[in-house]
């Protein structure tokens, strides 16, 4: 990719944390403070979300000077882009061909891009929004502030929208509209708030509906299936090639939760020592198992990605 050349900082990176062990049963990690090794005059800020690519290499959508930003699984910098392209960062998905999938709310876009930043397809209008058409989000038309985005095992897309709308949308891999679904409320395909989607290896649709607590879980033509209630206000989910759902939690206290495909909880760490967790808004897991929490909080608190390495 064209990484962008900034010096390293000279200063020495700190040793793996000496935390106690955290999370549950088989699954138990250690925070790695020293991930990542920020390059000199660098900052991150506001990590609206994190993905892992093929080769373990870490993606960071965050709201600052630079939006995408691609690390070793060692936290060494790689490279940046998207300076000055995005208006207000939320989601990022890799796809199976490790092109990145990038959701910005304002903008009211879902991009598909290679890793070096080319634009491969986009869907919505930049920077135009279609507001709902009845106080309930009834038919609400794509979009009105997406914020992520899922790819089918088919290459369907799947767009949770989100915070204007409250709609799924499914469209064909050329971009193409095929079904939406979803209105405002708190029932069975009901959203109060889809902050971001996940399809499991099941083929089978997951919406964290935040602001109602809970995990709801469609077919992929937008059939209700069931609901997992087993969470705190979910932020983000990923599945990964273990067949676990990881759940980044933004309720009081914040953490993180891991459910196997039937949603029997497997691991959990919230709050901890020197709060684990402050701000988590996103959540990918590598090919270790090594899990990253990207943080959205306040400045100075929680503005990070986090690595916690299995042990």
């Amino acid at each position: 990719m064209a990484a962008r050349t900034t010096r390293s900082s000279s200063k020495a990176s700190p040793k793996l944390t000496k935390f106690e062990i955290v999370g549950t049963g088989d699954y138990r990690y250690q925070l790695d403070d020293s991930w990542p090794k920020l390059p000199e005059f660098w900052e991150f800020t506001l990590c609206s979300d994190v993905a892992v690519d093929s080769d373990d290499k870490v993606w960071v959508f965050s709201r600052g000077r630079h939006p995408v930003s691609c690390w070793t699984p060692g936290g060494k910098f790689i490279g940046s882009w998207g300076e000055g392209e995005y208006r207000d960062p939320h989601g990022i998905f890799i796809d199976v061909e490790d092109n990145i999938w990038l959701t910005d709310t304002q903008l009211h876009i879902v991009e598909k891009r290679t890793q070096d930043g080319r634009l491969l397809l986009q869907l919505g209008e930049r920077g135009h929004s279609n507001p709902t058409v009845s106080q309930k989000g009834d038919n609400g038309k794509p979009f009105n502030m997406p914020s992520g985005v899922s790819i089918a095992k088919s290459g369907d897309i799947f767009v949770s929208d989100g915070y204007g709308n409250r709609r799924v949308h499914r469209f064909s891999a050329k971009g193409e509209l095929k079904n939406s679904w979803g209105r405002s409320g708190d029932g069975p395909g009901e959203f109060a708030l889809l902050h971001n989607i996940g399809i499991d290896s099941r083929g089978r649709v997951f919406i964290c509906d935040r602001e109602n607590s809970r995990i709801q879980i469609f077919d992929q033509d937008g059939k209700f299936l069931k609901t997992w209630s087993d969470v705190l206000s979910p932020g983000d989910v990923y599945f990964g090639p273990d067949n676990l759902c990881y759940v980044a939690e933004q309720g009081r206290p914040t953490g993180v939760s891991v459910f196997d495909l039937d949603g029997k909880l497997v691991s959990r760490f919230r709050g901890g020592p020197d709060g684990v967790t402050e701000a988590p808004h996103g959540i990918w897991a590598d090919s270790k198992g090594d899990v990253y929490v990207a943080e959205i909080g306040q400045k100075g608190h929680g503005q990070r990605v986090r690595k916690f390495v299995r042990v």
